[in-house]
Order: C-alpha cells, then sequence, then structure tokens
C-alpha cells in the first residue's frame, strides 16, 4: 500500500475496507493477509514478553521470520519478565530489539521513584515517549490485544487509527478459552510469574498477583499504560 517507510494516510472509508476483509478471518489467517497487503517495513509489532505472550509471537513467527520484535525495556521488569524474552526468542527464533527511554530521564524516575506519585508520569517517559519515537517510522502497529482483557479493549475494531499509525490486533476476538487450548494445544511456555498468580505482568513496581489486569497499577483506577489510547 506504501513505499518502505513513507507515511499512508488512512482514509475511514480504507479502515472500514479492511476490518471488513479481516473480520471473517482466523487470527493466523488476518497475520497472512497482513503480508500480502502491506510491505514487511510498514509493520510494527511489539511484545511486552508478559503472561502469554507467546501466543502471538508465535502465530507471527510461523508466518513471517523477518518481522522485528520490539521490546520496551523500561528499566523495571521483573527478571523474569526478561529471562522469559530470551526463552522465546531462542524457541522462535524471534529478531527482538529493545527501546528505552533516553538515559537520564529514565535516571529521574528511579531517583524520583515516580511510580508512587504519578504512574502515568513514570509511563509516559519510560513507555510511551520511546515508541512514539518509533511509531514514526511505521504504518501498522501489531498488537496482541484481545477485547475480554478490559472495557477499553472490548470496544476496538480489528484496525483503528491511533494518531497517524493503523493499529492492527489479529487476537482481538479470540475468547480466553481458546486462548488458553492453543497454549495448550501447542505447549507454548507460559511466563514463570503465571504459576505464582500474576496474569498481567507489567514493571516490578505496579505489578502484583490478581487475575487479568487487577494485578496491575494496585490500588489505583489506571487499566492502561497508555500506548494502547
Amino acid at each position: 500500500m506504501s513505499t518502505p517507510h513513507s507515511k499512508t494516510q488512512f482514509t475511514e472509508q480504507d479502515i472500514q475496507k479492511l476490518n471488513k476483509k479481516y473480520k471473517p478471518l482466523s487470527a493466523c489467517q488476518r497475520i497472512i493477509t497482513l503480508y500480502q497487503d502491506f510491505d514487511l517495513d510498514e509493520i510494527m509489532l511489539t511484545s511486552s514478553f508478559a503472561a502469554t505472550s507467546a501466543f502471538l509471537l508465535k502465530l507471527v513467527s510461523d508466518v513471517n521470520k523477518n518481522q522485528e520484535v520490539f521490546f520496551i525495556d523500561t528499566g523495571y521488569h521483573f527478571d523474569e519478565t526478561l529471562d522469559y524474552k530470551e526463552k522465546l526468542k531462542a524457541v522462535y527464533g524471534l529478531n527482538v530489539k529493545s527501546i528505552g527511554a533516553l538515559k537520564e530521564e529514565h535516571l529521574f524516575t528511579l531517583k524520583d521513584e515516580t511510580w508512587k506519585k504519578n504512574p502515568d508520569f513514570c509511563c509516559s517517559i519510560n513507555k510511551v515517549r520511546p515508541l512514539d519515537i518509533l511509531k514514526k517510522q511505521y504504518n501498522i502497529w501489531v498488537s496482541g490485544l484481545m477485547k475480554w482483557q478490559s472495557d477499553h479493549r472490548s470496544t476496538l475494531d480489528i484496525f483503528e487509527l491511533r494518531g497517524d499509525i493503523l493499529k492492527f490486533y489479529p487476537l482481538l476476538d479470540i475468547t480466553k478459552e481458546s486462548r488458553d487450548a492453543y497454549i495448550k494445544k501447542h505447549n507454548l511456555p507460559f511466563h514463570p510469574l503465571v504459576a505464582k498468580g500474576y496474569h498481567s505482568i507489567g514493571c516490578k513496581h505496579c505489578t502484583v498477583p490478581g487475575e487479568d489486569r487487577s494485578g496491575r497499577w494496585n490500588n489505583n483506577p489506571k487499566t492502561e499504560c497508555g500506548l494502547h489510547l
């Protein structure tokens, strides 16, 4: 749809056509079709290497081994998350690249303990800003969001325009039961903290055990880090 790294201006009609085309497809078919409709260098894939990240990463790696996977290294991840990232990288032959905040900005949040008093600002510095810089280079952002994960996510379509990038959620209408069945059938490795009751895993300061996303930003109405809003 575009030349490499040129920004495509998607119209509402373009997005409606894509949603109509992709909605009847399975998650795997959606990913296959994406690489038919768009060039590899238009597509950005991010992964948090959290609870069940292996689900989307296996599907993508089965279709296109050349896809880069961007990991936002906040500097506050659990050691288990970093170990899980290396495990999935080896198992699926992933091309993982880490991005992060400017060193001095990250150090400010470390000394200030910003996550305690203003978690939105901490997320903005360590997650949102680094990705905003990266997004300028791509037209499509592939993400593993699913409707059942939160109220916000339940309102989404498979393709959604977010600023000047088109979000693509191939797993959007996958049920929790279908996801778990796929994970079991293919013996996908879970994040090691899942066995300890963590079902949504972010930075260690802001994550406690809990069902779905209830363990994130505990005692705070916040449910999203800001990346997907």
